[in-house]
Parts: C-alpha cells; structure tokens; sequence
C-alpha cells in the first residue's frame, strides 16, 4: 500500500515543475518584444470617413474606429466637427488573368483589394499624405467549378479587406498631429 501514495506526489511534483517552467519562460516573452495585440491609440479623439455610403471597406473602417474609441462623425454637414478628416482617393477590388490552361481557358486569377486615403484636418493641414495600400492574392480557377470558385473569391476579397482595415489603421494610429493645430480645432 506504500505505492498509492507515490501518484499524487508525482502528479505534484508535475504540477510545481511545469508552473517553475512557465515562470522561468515568462521574461522570455516580454523581452523578445511580444505583448498582446491592443486596439490602436490614436493622437485625435474625432474623425470623419469622407467615403461612399454603399463602400463596405468604409463600413468596415468606420466600425474599426469606432471599437477603438474615436467618435465617427456620420453626417457631411458636421464634418467640419471632426479633428481630422480621412478622405478616400481609391476604393476598388480588381481582378485579372494571370494563368491560361493548354485550351486557352482561365487557369489562375490575381485578385486585389486597393485603397488610397489621405488624413487631413478641417482646415485643410495635411496629416498623411496620400497613400495607397494594395492587397493581393493569387487565386486558382475551374470553369467546372465556377460558383463555388466566386464564393471563394468573396471570401478572399472580404479577407483582405479586413487586412488593408488594419493597416490604415496602423498607419492612422501613428501620425501625429502638431500641437497648434490641435489647438486650433478644438
């Protein structure tokens, strides 16, 4: 009966190692640089998305910068409320062949989600200037099986749309505007 007892001790022993192992490896973490991923902060509190209602990258925008606490001010006619405006410069989905089969038929298509945006505040001060961001994807076609290949290509579409949201994002969060015209518009 001296061998029953000998399981929890190791189931102990187990235990105490493994939380000394997680302890030990912690610092290692944060010292390589990784940390958890936050919501942007930005250097403004108000924006205005100056983008086409029916644009569903500007619907995705305006909701990402709402969850990170800005106000997005809706309505034209206030714009002028906002700290800075974005404006759109290209908003567009392309597609085009890149592959051909022996028949001459669509083998493989690139697909690409671009947009192009500047930051500018009411006044007219520019706080980034233009910039384009270009998402691509190379994306293999079978006329046999067309439908299912364009629901495909939906959700590729819809995947980097939500890449291109975040990395305006990025960029958005790390201007900064000067002090004085910060001042000026509030």
């Amino acid at each position: 009966m001296t061998k029953a007892p000998a399981m929890p001790c190791r189931r102990l022993l187990l235990t105490a190692s493994l939380a000394a192992l997680a302890a030990s490896t912690a610092p290692l973490l944060t010292a390589c640089g990784f940390h958890l991923r936050r919501p942007p902060e930005f250097a403004f509190r108000s924006i205005y998305v100056d983008m086409p209602a029916s644009s569903t990258l500007g619907a995705e925008l305006k909701r990402q910068l709402a969850s990170a606490g800005l106000q997005v001010i809706t309505d034209a006619a206030e714009k002028n409320r906002a700290q800075v405006i974005l404006q759109a410069l290209q908003d567009s989905r392309e597609r085009s062949v890149v592959g051909l089969n022996a028949a001459g038929q669509v083998r493989e298509y690139q697909l690409r989600v671009r947009f192009g945006f500047r930051l500018v505040t009411p006044a007219g001060h520019v706080a980034l200037p233009d910039a384009e961001i270009l998402r691509e994807i190379d994306q293999s076609y079978s006329e046999s099986a067309a439908l299912s290949k364009e629901a495909e290509a939906e959700m590729l579409y819809q995947s980097m749309q939500s890449d291109v949201v975040q990395q305006a994002l990025e960029r958005i969060a790390a201007i900064q505007l000067p002090a004085s015209g910060q001042q000026a518009e509030q």
